[in-house]
């Protein structure tokens, strides 16, 4: 669910409830570019958390990978070619046991957070910079 459907959401109930009202069609519009003001604010102020929160992130990752030791810069990449080794054995069935479903969602999430990790330090930048400028 995207961060606008679900503060759209949250406002449409009062949209509609105004619409109920008996009021005039000026008054309504009123309100109802008030409540869009109110909702285009908020979804600004989470979408500069999320940029924010992965900004955080691209810096650990970031940090780990200029560390000073071989394994603290590459902990990360060998956890991922191990899972990944072991679901390819999984997937021809070179392994005694099933991998359990949690071993796929880790692989899954490790990978997303490597790619989003060094995606984000290319984009993020970029991204504060513009929402700085409005």
């Amino acid at each position: 669910m995207s961060v606008w459907n679900f503060i759209t959401g949250l406002v449409e109930p009062v949209t509609d409830l105004i619409d109920d009202l008996h009021t005039s069609e000026e008054e309504r519009l009123e309100v109802k570019a008030k409540l869009f003001a109110m909702q285009s604010t908020m979804a600004a102020k989470v979408m500069d958390y999320e940029a924010r929160l992965i900004e955080a992130k691209t810096k650990v990752i970031t940090a780990e990978a200029q560390g000073a030791s071989w394994l603290q810069r590459n902990w990360r990449p060998i956890t991922m070619l191990t899972f990944l080794a072991l679901v390819v054995a999984d997937t021809f069935g070179f392994t005694a046991f099933r991998l359990a479903d949690e071993a796929w969602t880790l692989l899954q999430i490790g990978l997303g957070g490597y790619v989003v990790g060094r995606s984000a330090e290319k984009i993020i930048p970029k991204v504060t910079d513009a929402m700085r400028k409005d």
